[in-house]
C-alpha cells in the first residue's frame, strides 16, 4: 500500500503562485509514476500534469502548460507542483496519484485526499 498526502494549498488571488507538494510512501518512490489531477466544482477531475520515474519527462494539460511545473526528489518521496500567474478558473481541489509498476491496471493506482486551492479575481 502507497501513501500520498499533499500539502501546500491556500487562497492566493490572481496572478500570484503556490506550490504544492505530496509525500508518497514506500521505498520505490522512484518506480512510480506520479501525477496532479484536479476537480473544480461541479466539474469532473481532469489531468494537470505527470511526471516519468526520474524526473526526465512531463506532460501537462494545455491550460496550465507555462504557467504550471512539476518536479519531483526521489531522495524526499516528494513531488511538487509550482503553480504561477494562477487564474480563477485554477480553483480546484488538487489532487496527487502515484501509479506503481506492480499493479498492472491501467491508470494512477493511488491517490491522495486533495489539496484546496483557491484562486481570487
Amino acid at each position: 500500500q502507497v501513501q500520498v498526502v499533499e500539502s501546500g494549498g491556500g487562497l492566493v488571488q490572481a496572478g500570484g503562485s503556490l506550490r504544492l507538494s505530496c509525500a508518497a510512501s514506500g521505498r520505490a518512490f522512484s518506480t512510480y509514476i506520479m501525477g496532479w489531477f484536479r476537480q473544480a466544482p461541479g466539474k469532473e477531475r481532469e489531468f494537470v500534469a505527470t511526471i516519468s520515474r526520474s524526473g526526465g519527462s512531463t506532460d501537462y494539460a494545455e491550460s496550465v502548460k507555462g504557467r504550471f511545473t512539476i518536479s519531483r526528489d526521489n531522495a524526499k518521496n516528494t513531488v511538487y507542483l509550482q503553480m504561477n500567474s494562477l487564474k480563477p478558473e485554477d480553483t480546484a481541489v488538487y489532487y496527487c496519484a502515484a501509479d506503481v509498476p506492480w499493479v498492472v491496471t491501467k491508470g494512477y493506482d493511488y491517490w491522495g485526499q486533495g489539496t484546496q486551492v483557491t484562486v481570487s479575481s
